[in-house]
């Protein structure tokens, strides 16, 4: 039963879930065959019962987690728009700091040699975009963790 959980609270439901389910599954695979006139260790009817159970659970805390994070609206977008623009932010951080350590590791590399290599983009100008997307996401991220421990899951 769900009712009155905290959206965070639910998230941690779901991985608790995920990870039952992960060994439930790996649990079944090793006692999925037993030697003539021998015995499982657990039986698999039993793990396929309580793997079944997780999943269904699963699959409703989902759903009620997915309502959830599309009706919570916040500053004018809701909480699923917030998390796709998180998701996406994160892509671009990465993108940059790859970016950035490869211009940088060519600097260090031409003041070794006598050809002269030098970066093809501005690195400190995107290293300033890139401190102000990682401040941004901060931002984004403490507001989710908040809306997370705030808002009550829908049932």
């Amino acid at each position: 039963n769900y009712s009155y959980m905290k959206l965070a609270e639910a998230l941690q439901e779901r991985a608790d879930l995920n990870k039952k389910i992960a060994q439930l599954r790996s649990r079944l695979v090793m006692n999925a065959i037993q030697q003539e006139g021998e015995k499982t260790v657990e039986d698999p009817q039993e793990l396929m019962k309580e793997l079944n159970h997780c999943i269904e659970n699963l699959q409703a805390l989902i759903s009620k987690i997915n309502i959830t994070n599309c009706n919570t609206i916040v500053k004018g977008k809701s909480l699923t728009e917030w998390l796709a623009i998180k998701d996406c932010l994160m892509l671009k951080i990465q993108a940059y700091r790859e970016v950035l350590d490869a211009a940088s590791r060519i600097a260090q590399r031409a003041t070794r040699s006598e050809i002269r290599i030098l970066s093809a983009i501005d690195v400190n100008n995107h290293q300033k975009e890139l401190d102000a997307m990682s401040k941004e996401l901060r931002i984004i991220d403490n507001t989710i963790q908040e809306i997370n421990w705030t808002t009550t899951l829908i049932s």
